[in-house]
């Protein structure tokens, strides 16, 4: 992973008074940078959400503390909406700094292979994209992209103190957070609301730019648990969301429903691919990327959405994956 341009320096930003977004830079093409927020709590902060780890990203956070007269060792409590590498990946780091505990859903240890056997977890990758069609050239392509890349986003794995469940509460100064359940975009994904101020930490549930992301593999059905976490925030009373990236915004309830538009459309993409028959994962894709967008980023992106959809719609009986097939190929019923 080459190291952050220079150019892309932490951000801070007052967004109510004792509430701050930490705008955090990212590697990622497409996904530039994360927030991670800092609320006022008594003489410290509670920091939701870290930002990813590496070489210097501890300073890059301390420097956006510092924008809001903090700094690293002032945070009290770290609370992790979920444990992908951009909201945990600091955490460690963190907590050795400030000596403070840290707080997340039990299901958070699909992360601990990446962090504690990135070799490993890359060939996992590979097997799975090989079952789903993607040919060897491009597979050689990948490994070849990946070996020798030590830094995996994660300064160490920290087990939480406290697991983040419905019941637990966040004393912040701007009140008390209630935890609510959302998996989809991640097991371990929970949203932080609190009712009196009508905010809503929301993570990578929901986005200001609805873009959907289904972390494959760890569940038997990410996209219905996400369709289960929509209505599990639908009626709360929200007018601010706090979210993973991106601006804060106020209309969650038209967020909610873009959100069931995509998962829709999604679904009718993946049939109308299968329509002329049986079709491997990493075909599909090809159907909704088009063919000449297969060797950019957004392959392996899409593929982790397809196979997900895949497992939602076999368990709906809507597809059925043909028996005896290397690569896997699926059909509809």
């Amino acid at each position: 992973m080459e190291p952050t341009p220079k150019a892309a320096a932490p951000r801070t930003e007052r967004i109510l008074p004792g509430i701050w977004r930490l705008r955090l830079p990212l590697p990622w093409p497409g996904v530039p940078h994360g927030n991670a927020w800092a609320l006022s709590a008594g003489d410290g902060i509670v920091l939701f959400d870290t930002g990813m780890g590496g070489n210097g990203r501890l300073r890059q956070l301390d420097l956006a503390l510092a924008q809001a007269g903090f700094g690293v060792e002032d945070v009290s409590l770290v609370v992790c909406t979920h444990s992908h590498t951009d909201h945990y990946g600091l955490a460690a780091s963190i907590v050795d700094a400030a000596g403070c505990e840290l707080w997340m859903h039990p299901a958070w240890e699909h992360v601990r292979l990446l962090a504690d056997d990135p070799a490993a977890a890359l060939e996992q990758r590979l097997e799975v994209a090989r079952q789903s069609g993607v040919p060897p050239v491009a597979l050689a392509r990948y490994r070849e992209s990946r070996s020798g890349d030590e830094e995996t986003g994660i300064d160490a794995i920290r087990v939480p103190d406290r697991e983040l469940a419905p019941g637990v509460e966040v004393e912040t100064d701007h009140g008390v957070w209630q935890v609510h359940e959302t998996p989809g975009h991640a097991p371990s994904h929970v949203v932080l609301h609190q009712p009196e101020s009508k905010l809503m930490i929301t993570g990578d549930h929901l986005l200001g730019r609805t873009v959907l992301f289904f972390d494959y593999g760890h569940s038997p059905d990410p996209v219905g648990e996400f369709l289960t976490s929509l209505s599990e925030v639908e009626p709360l009373e929200v007018e601010l969301c706090l979210p993973g990236h991106g601006r804060p915004f106020r209309d969650p309830e038209n967020k909610i429903a873009e959100a069931r538009r995509q998962v829709e459309e999604l679904r009718g993409k993946v049939r109308a691919a299968l329509a002329d028959g049986e079709q491997t994962a990493f075909a599909i894709v090809a159907e909704i990327l088009g063919r000449e967008n297969l060797d950019g980023p957004a392959s392996a992106w899409v593929l982790q959405i397809v196979l997900s959809f895949l497992d939602h719609m076999a368990l709906a009986g809507e597809v059925v994956a043909v028996d005896g097939t290397d690569p896997q190929r699926w059909a509809l019923t």
